[in-house]
C-alpha cells in the first residue's frame, strides 16, 4: 500500500504537468479548431527562460522562485501572441491543412533556434524553491512535487474564473461557439484569439518550469515527447474541453508512472500512444467531450 500511494503521488505530479501543457492545446483548439504543434516548443522556451531568469534572482527562496515562474510565463505569453500574429493570423481564412503545416514548421523553427541560441548540450536546471520534504507516514512528498500541485491548483482555479466569470472569458466561449456571430455582436475576434494564445503559452511555460524542477535537465528538444503526451492527454479528456484536458493529464501521468514501476517499464512511452489509438477507436470525443454532428 505504501508503494502504491507513493507511485500515485508521483503519477499525479507528472500528470499535473501534462495537464498544464494540455490546457494550452485544448484552449487553442476550442477557439480556432486546430492543433498548435509549436506549443510543445513554447514549453521548452519557458524552461530556458526560467533557467536564465534564475541567474538574476535568489535561488532556493519562495519569492525568487515565484518571480522566475511569473517571468517565464510572461515571456512565453508574449511569444505566443507574436507567433499567432505573424504565423497564424494571415492563414486564418485558409484551409486547416495550411495552418497545420505552418504549425509544424513553427515547431521546427523554435527547436532549431533553441539549438542555435541556447546550445545543443543539456543544461542543469537550478533549484528554485526551498528544498524540503514532507513525510505522510511512509509516503514522501518533495518540495518540487508540492510546487507542482500548488501551481496546478492555482492555475486551474484561475483559469476557471477567467473563462466563466470575466468578459474576456465570455468572449472566448462566444468565439469558440460561433466566431461569425461573436464578431457580429461586437466581439473583437483578433483580441480574443491573441489572448487565448498568450494564456495557453503562459501555461506551457509553467509546465516547462515545473517539469525542469523535477527532471533537472533542459535542452532545446526537451518539449517533443512531453508535448506529444500532453496532446494525447488533451484528446483523452476531450479536445476543446478544459476540465477534460486536466483529467486526461492526471490519468495519463498516473498510468505512465505505474507502468514505469512495473516489469513493462520499457514500454512506458508507448502507453500514451496506445491510449491515443484506443480513445480514437472507441470514444473519439474523449472522456468528457461530446460528439458533434456536422450537418451537410
Amino acid at each position: 500500500m505504501t508503494e502504491f500511494l507513493q507511485q500515485l503521488i508521483n503519477g499525479l505530479s507528472l500528470g499535473a504537468i501534462y495537464a498544464l501543457i494540455a490546457l494550452g492545446y485544448t484552449m487553442v483548439y476550442g477557439v480556432l479548431r486546430f492543433i498548435n504543434f509549436a506549443h510543445s516548443d513554447i514549453f521548452m522556451i519557458g524552461a530556458f527562460a526560467g533557467y536564465y531568469l534564475s541567474k538574476h534572482f535568489p535561488r532556493e527562496s519562495m519569492g525568487g522562485g515565484l518571480i522566475v515562474l511569473a517571468g517565464a510565463m510572461i515571456i512565453c505569453a508574449l511569444l505566443g501572441i507574436i507567433i499567432e500574429r505573424l504565423a497564424y493570423r494571415p492563414l486564418r481564412d485558409r484551409s486547416k491543412l495550411n495552418v497545420l503545416i505552418t504549425a509544424i514548421g513553427m515547431s521546427l523553427l523554435l527547436e532549431n533556434a533553441g539549438q542555435f541560441f541556447f546550445g545543443a548540450n543539456p543544461k542543469a536546471f537550478p533549484v528554485l524553491f526551498p528544498v524540503m520534504t514532507i513525510k505522510l507516514g511512509a509516503v514522501v512528498l518533495s518540495s518540487n512535487q508540492m510546487a507542482v500541485f500548488i501551481v496546478t491548483i492555482v492555475v486551474l482555479v484561475g483559469l476557471r474564473f477567467i473563462v466563466m466569470r470575466t468578459k474576456i472569458g465570455t468572449a472566448m466561449r462566444a468565439v469558440s461557439f460561433n466566431p461569425v456571430a461573436a464578431s457580429l455582436v461586437g466581439i473583437n475576434n483578433d483580441i480574443v484569439i491573441s489572448f487565448t494564445f498568450g494564456l495557453g503559452s503562459a501555461l506551457a511555460a509553467a509546465g516547462g518550469i515545473l517539469y525542469s524542477l523535477n527532471y533537472q535537465a533542459i535542452d532545446p528538444l526537451m518539449g517533443i515527447l512531453p508535448g506529444m503526451k500532453a496532446f494525447v492527454a488533451a484528446v483523452l479528456g476531450g479536445i476543446g474541453n478544459i476540465p477534460g484536458a486536466a483529467l486526461g493529464g492526471l490519468l495519463l501521468g498516473v498510468i505512465e508512472t505505474f507502468f514505469n514501476g512495473s516489469r513493462w517499464s520499457t514500454y512506458t512511452d508507448a502507453i500514451a500512444f496506445t491510449l491515443l489509438i484506443l480513445i480514437l477507436l472507441f470514444r473519439p470525443a474523449g472522456l468528457l467531450g461530446k460528439a458533434q454532428v456536422e450537418k451537410v
